[in-house]
């Protein structure tokens, strides 16, 4: 599986959606952390699914976030999704009583998810946004489900995700490295691709790294992977999705704005944020 693409929250730009097509993108992946879910309507989450259906081609892979707080919500989400084009859906862990959700509670949301879903269950954990690990106990019961095929794992711990690897890989199960920052650490421990928010901006540049990766040329890897762990750190823990928007811009996309309570880059922040990208060489 390839680099995916996590994309824009508002209603797509046809041509942009285009110019991500023509990279060797896997696919896209839609109503993800990036995709500003958490502050989208029920109607508004799908209506972006189905805009997306519409223009991307058939032979890339359409994933879409249908992540609740409640089993019961991300059950029919999951269902809508499905019926609005996805092919696979990416489903966060809930986490507002994040004391109880250990693995006996995590396992069974999840089987309930899947057992219901008509297109295959991609697990994801975000601990920097839900405050929760998905336990790596609780992964490997997962993974003996058939419909749950893998996980995206944005937490940066390579031992964790070699691990899960490791006990998992006789099962088919895929693991998803999901930030750029960590892709190339992903591939050494047999990450299959990545989900990364800086596909976004520098989509091509991740797919090299993959075939870099890939081809075994690994010095060559670790020099492009070295100059994107500053920019991918930018746009994700240091200016969040405002500074995601904004190199979207300078590099010939749209990234629209974020949706309130999140507020644009101010002045500085985007001086700030430029100078990353220009003193590791991508503008």
């Amino acid at each position: 599986m390839r680099t995916l693409l996590p994309t824009s929250p508002h209603t797509p730009h046809l041509c942009i959606l285009s110019i991500y097509s023509a990279t060797p993108l896997r696919g896209f992946v839609v109503q993800g952390s990036n995709g500003e879910y958490a502050y989208l309507s029920r109607e508004e989450r799908l209506e972006v699914v189905r805009k997306v259906r519409e223009v991307v081609p058939k032979d890339k892979l359409l994933i879409a976030g249908s992540g609740c707080e409640s089993t019961q919500a991300t059950v029919k989400m999951t269902l809508e999704m499905a019926d609005a084009g996805a092919e696979a859906v990416l489903v966060v862990t809930p986490c507002y009583y994040k004391g109880r959700m250990n693995s006996p509670a995590l396992i069974h949301h999840y089987t309930e998810v899947a057992d219901a879903s008509p297109v295959p269950v991609i697990l994801y954990s975000v601990p920097a946004n839900t405050g929760l690990d998905l336990p790596v106990d609780a992964v490997v019961t997962l993974a003996q489900h058939p419909n749950i095929i893998g996980i995206k794992d944005s937490g940066g711990d390579v031992t964790r995700m070699g691990l899960i690897i490791h006990k998992t890989r006789h099962l088919g199960f895929q693991v998803l490295s999901g930030s750029a920052g960590f892709l190339l650490a992903g591939y050494s421990v047999g990450a299959v691709g990545g989900v990364c928010a800086l596909a976004n901006v520098l989509g091509p540049q991740l797919c090299e790294l993959e075939r870099l990766c890939l081809s075994g040329r690994w010095q060559e890897a670790r020099e492009l992977q070295y100059r994107l762990i500053e920019p991918n750190a930018a746009v994700t823990r240091r200016f969040g999705i405002p500074g995601l928007k904004r190199g979207m811009e300078w590099f010939g996309y749209h990234g629209g704005h974020c949706r309130s309570p999140l507020l644009p880059l101010t002045g500085q922040e985007e001086k700030e944020l430029r100078t990353v990208f220009t003193d590791n060489g991508w503008l």
